[in-house]
């Protein structure tokens, strides 16, 4: 039996911090967290719209008294699943590194409301989008809401008495990664920097740094780990995520290295030790991110990334239950 369950909703973890859990943690059903001592509180994240972050934070005020009302709020990255809901906080003190405040403000919602609005004439990519992600969130309300402090290298804040270091850790999934370490509580969250049971997403890179922010976390003394995506987990799940990521760039690079083309080379590597995860169209983001890596000159297209994991799917190369039917082999 898992240590923690793995339900929507919150969690108590532990120490006055609480995990807020969205099964089956792929694409767009993000995790966030929340951190209290005495009065003060912390939010890790909000969700990827406003209907799923007001019930999320309905729920942490009837279950935490100090939640009442929102002090603070770190976005441990930019993308649109950890940063929606920050309208509904805008009275709270925001908090994102240098590089996530940036990619906030590159990418507002107004990219994703377009794609998702269009994409019947959009091609391929933008369908495959809808079908596995557009359709599922609604972001017609959704306002830009930007940080109000940001930080470089390492922030020390107090929540009550109790420590709470953001660390950051990127680039490595965006080019802002945040890591939440609450030392007294041997806790961290992790954001996207980890993922368990279902495949990543190498957004930015270089893999490298990624596998540091693994290295960090297991040099922690650390119990509880909360990912951006998937169940609560301990020091073994980051073990695992870490050889998922050591895996993928040695079989990609050996493909490049022979000259095979970034497609082609994610569906051939063998995912067999990672069957068991969600997701695994993935792979073809993420190994064409690791060609980039490697000095490929092909400019990388998130549509034609999209179209390419519709590919994947219609091939049968896609071994997640949850997704049969929705887009047949052709």
């Amino acid at each position: 039996m898992p240590k923690w369950q793995y339900t929507k909703g919150l969690h108590d973890i532990g120490g006055n911090n609480y995990a807020y859990l969205q099964p089956d943690g792929g694409w767009g059903w993000s995790n966030a967290g929340l951190i209290v001592d005495g009065e003060q509180n912390l939010l890790v994240d909000t969700l990827f719209d406003l209907k799923l972050t007001q019930e999320m934070l309905d729920t942490m005020r009837d279950a935490v008294p100090a939640a009442k009302s929102i002090k603070s709020l770190v976005n441990t990255h930019a993308n649109g699943d950890h940063t929606f809901g920050n309208q509904l906080v805008s009275g709270a003190e925001i908090i994102t590194t240098k590089e996530t405040a940036e990619e906030m403000l590159e990418r507002p919602p107004e990219g994703l409301k377009e794609i998702k609005r269009n994409h019947r004439a959009l091609g391929e990519g933008a369908e495959f989008f809808y079908e596995m992600m557009g359709k599922n969130f609604d972001w017609d309300d959704v306002v830009y809401t930007a940080p109000t402090k940001t930080f470089s290298g390492q922030l020390d804040l107090k929540v009550g008495d109790k420590d709470v270091k953001l660390v950051y850790a990127g680039p490595a999934h965006t080019s802002g990664d945040t890591l939440v370490y609450v030392p007294k509580d041997k806790t961290v969250f992790a954001g996207d920097l980890l993922f368990v049971g279902g495949h990543p997403v190498i957004w930015a890179g270089p893999v490298g740094n990624w596998i540091k922010a693994c290295d960090l976390i297991l040099s922690w003394d650390v119990d509880i780990v909360v990912p951006g995506h998937g169940p609560v987990t301990d020091k073994s799940g980051v073990t695992r995520f870490k050889s998922y990521l050591e895996y993928i760039n040695a079989e990609a690079r050996k493909r490049y290295d022979a000259g095979m083309d970034a497609y082609t080379a994610a569906t051939e590597i063998k995912m067999d030790p990672y069957m068991d995860w969600i997701d695994s169209e993935r792979i073809v983001i993420n190994v064409a991110s690791l060609y980039k890596e490697y000095g490929s000159p092909e400019e990388i297209v998130p549509l034609n990334l999209w179209k390419d994991m519709s590919r994947f799917h219609k091939a049968g190369l896609c071994n997640c239950a949850r997704h049969t039917g929705v887009f047949k082999a052709s």
